[in-house]
């Protein structure tokens, strides 16, 4: 319903309008006998105006009256309207400002005590009703009882409520009693329209507190082992420049894991700290970043120089998960490389070495090698096998499978079927020539990396790259490198290769060891010099070289390329002989070639897809707000997965879980969502799992997101005197301080409202007028007798 205008100025209606003409000629015919008349009479000026005033205008009034005026407006019905009094009930409102010796709780219950003089009158005019907001919006009949506990401020989606439940409803306005400090998003200003008029009520001061806050908490994984994860914590003050405060991280179990001091500048910029976490647990962890003032560290409320300690924690979600991730190493050989490679990988809880060797080329059938009638390879003599159609023969390939999870996985050699191969993360192929493999192999490698979005790693060698005939092959096409041609540059007779960092290697916290330049430069001048090198003469677009070698004649050449290939990475590592900085432990760390190789296949599987995958978004729904879980499943040839079952495990705080089923979604196929709604504030862990149409499990996967309202409440301390000045300027209310609430009441009777009445006031029953009339008369009778006039 329209609101109606309000007439301020009475209008003027005559009763018996058929008067008027009489009443103006008696009115005429009297001034002018009075003005005849006292012209003629002696005595003072002032006196006889003074009293021919007095008797024209008690002339006029009576002759007025003959007419019946009536005056006329409107005003509001009431009881007719509405009009809602919104209170913030959030914990932000249990702040006290400075200097104000009170809370600003206790100021608005102060207010809104039931003596309050302008909510009885409020109540006179209109029909008043009484909400509180924090998380929820809910009817609070008398306003008793408020403990401000809310976790809370969702302002802008209370007064949507308030706006679509009475809407079309006679709605004067709603008078909003609030900081202005809101954790949800804003309306955008069309919504804002259709509410009726908002009166911000502002309750607490702009500035003055002093505080030490979290303001934001960032999360950056790398496969860099120095510091595989970052915490960046950005820390807001108060009134705290100069003073020394402190950040703790706290594990799981409470247990300190670090601590770090500093000085807080001058200045109202925030603060931002790097914190190197070192997390060795797989999975999901949770660990809480506490800021504190020096020599408050266990402070509690009351007893702190700062204005709350809600916002002094944050909690940060590591997330782990996502392995093991199975490598598959393919060698034409024994060689140090692969010792080397698998210590390495043996030490990594996340990553699984699968190796597939060969021991012995294949070479032709002669009858004469073996017994009389024998034409199996007399390598595998006494080992048991079903029979010959089985064993190994003569002009195939002895391999040796290392690290499988089972007597059938590699059983057949290198995989043929898109589902046997893609159960791995990445490929590593080591000095094995492309005749190794069968031109369909060759293409499963590529479907392998661009479809899957595996990761493929050459390593150099007598029979890698240009000499193991990769040109013009399908797993040639995705190496980073040209090699139709060979390089220009005749190796040297006795080579001699200085590993060096480019530019783009520097970037990469995968590719050095070191936390900074100095060092890691320090230490690659100590390592033994590299003896083999596949030369390369070009690069293909979009390939970085991440490392080079130099020759003793200071020639560079590239070590290492690496560029992505449709959903998957690949690399060429053309230096042949890495295994050499093993032997020589004595000028490098004892753990430099195996950190070496760690972060360079943390590297090739860091982006792998998984067959199930989670990604979780914030949602606004709910009390404390909630989460979406998109779950996306596939089947073994990485196509998306249709009419599976997806079960989600939510552990809540106190340890409760609930059990939720992900309904397939209708934007993607393989997607299905699952909705959570947040109850209880703090970290939330979740176990995703998923089970094929056919009952097979498909995998598992878990996530975790922590629920922080306090965070948001308490990110600003101060009024938001912008926001509710904002929501009155669109609604077409105004901002009314909280000490001027009697004043604004008296005038809203004078404001526009839905529903009015009209009401006429008769100035001729006034028994006042004739009063007013017969005084002017006899006050103009008695100054004439007073001086003795006639």
């Amino acid at each position: 319903m329209r609101p109606v205008e309000v007439s301020l100025v009475a209008e003027i209606v005559l009763g018996s309008p058929s008067w008027l003409a009489a009443a103006m000629l008696l009115a005429a015919a009297g001034v002018l006998l009075v003005l005849w008349g006292y012209a003629r009479v002696a005595g003072p000026r002032w006196v006889r105006t003074l009293a021919a005033l007095l008797k024209t205008a008690g002339i006029l009034l009576l002759a007025a009256l003959l007419v019946e005026p009536l005056f006329s407006s409107t005003r509001p019905k009431p009881g007719s309207n509405l009009f809602f009094v919104l209170v913030d009930h959030s914990r932000s409102l249990q702040l006290a400002d400075r200097g104000a010796g009170r809370t600003r709780a206790a100021a608005v219950q102060t207010q809104l005590a039931q003596s309050s003089a302008w909510l009885t009158r409020l109540e006179q005019d209109f029909e008043v009703r009484r909400y509180l907001f924090d998380t929820t919006l809910r009817p609070s009949p008398q306003f008793t009882s408020l403990a401000f506990d809310g976790q809370a401020s969702r302002l802008f989606t209370a007064l949507e409520t308030l706006g679509q439940r009475y809407r079309g409803q006679p709605v004067a306005g709603i008078l909003l009693i609030s900081d202005g400090n809101a954790t949800d998003e804003p309306l955008p200003p069309p919504v804002l329209r259709t509410l009726p008029p908002v009166y911000p009520v502002v309750v607490g001061a702009a500035e003055g507190q002093v505080d030490l806050a979290i303001a934001r908490l960032l999360v950056t994984q790398t496969n860099f082992e120095a510091a595989p994860v970052t915490l960046v914590a950005e820390l807001a003050q108060q009134g705290l420049a100069g003073r020394r405060v402190g950040l703790r991280v706290l594990d799981e179990e409470g247990q300190e894991v670090l601590r770090r001091m500093l000085t807080v500048p001058r200045g109202p910029e925030p603060v931002a700290e790097r914190l190197l976490l070192k997390s060795q647990r797989p999975g999901v962890s949770f660990y809480t970043v506490h800021a504190f003032l020096e020599g408050e560290e266990e402070a509690q409320v009351g007893r702190t120089l700062e204005a709350t300690l809600e916002n002094n924690r944050r909690v940060a979600v590591v997330d782990r998960g996502g392995g093991p991730y199975r490598v598959l190493y393919v060698g034409g050989r024994p060689n140090w490389e692969f010792k080397f490679l698998r210590r390495a990988l043996d030490e990594d809880d996340e990553l699984q070495l699968v190796g597939l060797v060969r021991i012995a080329r294949r070479e032709p059938r002669f009858t004469f090698l073996g017994r009389g009638g024998e034409r199996t390879n007399p390598l595998f003599r006494g080992f048991h096998a079903p029979g010959d159609d089985t064993a190994e023969q003569y002009d195939e390939p002895v391999l040796i499978r290392l690290g499988t999870e089972d007597r059938e996985e590699l059983r057949a050699g290198f995989p043929k079927e898109p589902e046997q191969l893609f159960r791995y993360h990445a490929v590593i192929l080591d000095d094995v020539e492309a005749a190794f493999f069968r031109q369909d192999q060759l293409s499963l490698v590529q479907q392998f990396v661009s479809q899957r979005g595996g990761g493929l790693l050459m390593l150099g060698g007598k029979e890698s790259f240009a000499e193991g005939g990769y040109a013009r092959t399908p797993v040639g096409e995705m190496l980073p490198v040209y090699f139709e041609r060979r390089a220009a540059v005749p190796p040297p007779a006795e080579p001699a290769y200085r590993w060096r960092l480019t530019r783009e290697g520097w970037l990469q916290p995968w590719a050095r060891l070191r936390t900074n330049e100095s060092d890691e430069t320090q230490r690659l001048s100590k390592a033994p010099p590299l003896k083999s090198l596949n030369p390369v003469e070009l690069l293909k677009p979009g390939a970085s070289v991440v490392a080079e070698v130099v020759d003793p004649q200071g020639q560079a050449q590239p070590a290492l390329v690496v560029h992505t290939f449709g959903r998957g990475r690949v690399g060429a590592l053309l230096a042949g002989d890495l295994w050499r900085w093993g032997l020589r432990r004595s000028s490098l760390d004892d753990q430099d070639l195996e950190r070496t190789w760690r972060q360079m296949v943390r590297w090739l599987v860091a982006d792998v897809p998984q067959r199930v995958e989670v990604a979780v978004r914030r949602i606004e729904e709910g009390a404390l707000g909630g989460v979406e879980l998109t779950i996306r499943a596939r089947d073994e040839q990485f196509l998306p997965l249709d009419n599976a079952q997806v079960h989600v495990r939510v552990t809540q705080p106190d340890g409760r879980s609930v059990e939720l089923t992900a309904a397939a979604s209708d934007q993607a196929r393989g997607t299905y969502v699952a909705s959570f709604l947040a109850r209880q504030a703090g970290p939330h862990r979740a176990s995703v799992s998923v089970v094929a149409p056919d009952g097979s499990p498909v995998g598992r996967r878990e996530t975790g997101w922590a629920v922080e309202p306090q965070t948001e409440e308490f990110r600003r301390l101060g009024v938001d005197l912008a926001n509710l000045q904002r929501l009155a300027n669109e609604t077409g209310g105004e901002v009314v301080p909280l000490d001027g609430l009697d004043a604004f009441v008296r005038s809203l009777p004078r404001r526009k409202v839905p529903v009015v009445e009209h009401w006429t006031w008769p100035l001729w029953h006034q028994s006042s007028v004739f009063v007013v009339a017969l005084a002017c008369l006899i006050g103009e009778w008695a100054l004439r007798r007073l001086r003795g006039m006639p």
